[in-house]
């Protein structure tokens, strides 16, 4: 190539540069267009999701109407009635022993129904994640059969069994067992029991997710050297489906705290939860402020739930790579 044809270097830095400056304006253009697109999604959210959050956080620190509602007036009784009660003789303060009751006995039978739901989901997923692939849909198929039906109906299906002329009482009677039926509906066990049936799905889905990927080749290694099924299960099978068991006890701790059906139907009126809680205050109990800092508090909750179960996916994802 001659002198005379060469092209300076400068006179080819613009040409150069031209195909960056266009890629640039491109993807700040798709940036701009993807903000547009999304913005009414957004505005649907923040409307029907946080909108209604903001709103109980509004009504938590106003004063209760005279006949339900609430009047605009700064206060903070909502929030001390959570855990407190004031006399309406003398105006001192006290623990509200009822409130902390329905707290601990929600508290307490959501972790009942999350581990009975774990003791029977898991050997389900389990029996599910070994039969062969082409059975497997059909063993799903009956698991999601519950979902098709109503949560009241399922609800009375339970009271149908439990109750003193139920089922149950009426084999353990005609085999001469008992001779008086044994009160089991509106107690405690009837609402854990009934939770426990309408949530066990929720704990055998991501259980089974977690095992289909599992390698059960690794099972038959541990076998191999001699280890126990117990020992088995514990170092093998529990860390490395963690993630799914968290997820399935984290999906029904959740909906069974702030369950409000199964404890009102089950639990007869009397064995109230934290929903039942709530709805009263919001109806007969005229103190929406009150039910609103309720609310909150089960929020709060659930979020220390979610927190953990975030933690602990985030730990085992980083343990095994």
């Amino acid at each position: 190539m001659s002198a005379g044809s060469q092209i300076p270097a400068d006179s080819a830095a613009p040409a150069g540069k031209a195909p960056g400056m266009q890629a640039e304006a491109a993807r700040r253009a798709d940036v701009r267009r993807n903000i547009l697109l999304t913005t009414p999604a957004l505005i649907v959210l923040f409307f029907a999701a946080s909108g209604p959050l903001l709103i109980m956080l509004v009504y938590s620190f106003l004063r209760p109407g005279d006949y339900g509602g609430v009047q605009w007036t700064f206060a903070t009784d909502g929030w001390a009635s959570v855990f407190l009660q004031r006399d309406i003789f003398d105006d001192t303060l006290s623990v509200a022993d009822a409130h902390l009751s329905i707290f601990w006995r929600s508290v307490k039978l959501s972790i009942l129904t999350t581990f009975t739901a774990l003791v029977l989901g898991f050997p389900t997923a389990y029996f599910i994640a070994t039969r062969p692939v082409e059975s497997r849909n059909l063993w799903l198929f009956l698991i999601t059969i519950p979902f098709w039906t109503n949560l009241l109906i399922r609800t009375f299906a339970i009271m149908e069994v439990i109750r003193n002329q139920g089922l149950i009482n009426n084999i353990l009677t005609g085999l001469g067992l008992i001779d008086e039926p044994i009160q089991m509906l509106f107690t405690d066990f009837a609402i854990m029991l009934g939770m426990t049936y309408v949530y066990l799905p929720l704990m055998v889905l991501p259980i089974y997710a977690s095992m289909e990927k599992f390698d059960f080749r690794l099972v038959e290694a541990g076998y191999d050297l001699y280890a126990t099924r117990l020992r088995v299960l514990r170092r093998i099978i529990l860390p490395l489906v963690k993630p799914g068991v968290v997820a399935g006890s984290i999906l029904v701790f959740i909906p069974s705290l702030g369950a409000y059906v199964t404890p009102r139907v089950l639990g007869g009126g009397k064995n109230m939860m934290l929903g039942n809680l709530i709805s009263l205050q919001f109806g007969q109990g005229r103190n929406w402020p009150l039910g609103a800092a309720l609310s909150l508090t089960l929020l709060l909750i659930v979020m220390v739930a979610l927190l953990y179960y975030v933690r602990s996916v985030g730990k085992a994802e980083s343990h095994h790579g």
